[in-house]
């Protein structure tokens, strides 16, 4: 077999496997995309792209009793063709003043990271991307990010600074909030651009509605809710699929409990 010959074979198999990953990503997050129409995740309104499912627009309501109350903060998804064995990007499309945002809107959270070993991160491996996480637990991870950030390593110094002030003052030194609160007010002027009517109150936030998914949409990746292969290439396969998700929301406390089952 001639040199030729050999770099053929190998574009083809690369290319099959590729593809075999990418329809592997595309059956996840369609599965994925219906299961939040369904049973939406609070303070969150998800919707994907009409013409590309590895775009999403999420669409943020900041928690009461927050500084970030009566917010709406838009952000993009971008999956990879690997999903969920690689991480999406999440990147803010309002003005996020916050010590894990850089300026060019790019969250830094470590549950986005790939799962590689670096030891000089100062970041567990259980703390990075795994095949388990979903959207939800993103979802839930940015909300409890945004109360309280992660100093150690902060994408925006200026605001980690800030924000440490603000804490260690007792909120005497309110830069930090103040930056935020005028961020939420101009937020509130793209909600009513885009007609949404942002939560004020716990009751408000908690308020899931149940939007019903477009049946073409979904049909169209001919999906199967009690299986699906995740691709090839792993050998991997899905058959049950569970989250059970804990949300609770005070004027101080954020927490989420994620449990993810696979049965093979």
């Amino acid at each position: 077999m001639n040199t030729s010959s050999i770099t053929n074979a190998s574009s083809s198999s690369l290319l099959t496997s590729t593809s075999a990953s990418s329809a592997g990503a595309v059956r996840a997050l369609s599965l994925e995309l219906k299961s939040l129409q369904t049973t939406p995740v609070e303070g969150f309104t998800v919707t994907a792209s009409d013409d590309n499912i590895f775009v999403w627009t999420v669409a943020i309501f900041g928690p009461p009793g927050t500084m970030y109350q009566g917010g709406y903060f838009k952000a993009i998804l971008k999956f990879p063709s690997n999903y969920p064995y690689a991480p999406p990007s999440v990147k803010f499309l309002s003005k996020v003043w916050h010590p894990n945002v850089y300026e060019s809107g790019d969250l830094c959270i470590s549950i986005l990271h790939p799962p590689v070993d670096d030891p000089h991160s100062g970041e567990l491996a259980c703390e990075r991307w795994n095949p388990t996480q979903n959207v939800r637990t993103i979802l839930l991870s940015v909300i409890s990010l945004l109360n309280e950030p992660n100093t150690s390593s902060p994408a925006n110094v200026d605001a980690s600074v800030m924000y440490r002030r603000w804490k260690e003052s007792n909120g005497k030194d309110d830069e930090y909030a103040r930056i935020v609160r005028k961020q939420v007010e101009l937020s509130r002027v793209d909600a009513e651009k885009d007609g949404v009517v942002v939560p004020e109150t716990l009751e408000e936030y908690c308020v899931k509605t149940n939007p019903k998914p477009n049946d073409e949409d979904m049909d169209a990746f001919d999906l199967d809710e009690d299986y699906y292969d995740y691709g090839d290439e792993t050998g991997m396969k899905l058959s049950y699929f569970h989250s059970v998700l804990y949300f609770s929301i005070n004027t101080h406390t954020f927490s989420f409990l994620s449990r993810n089952f696979i049965v093979d």
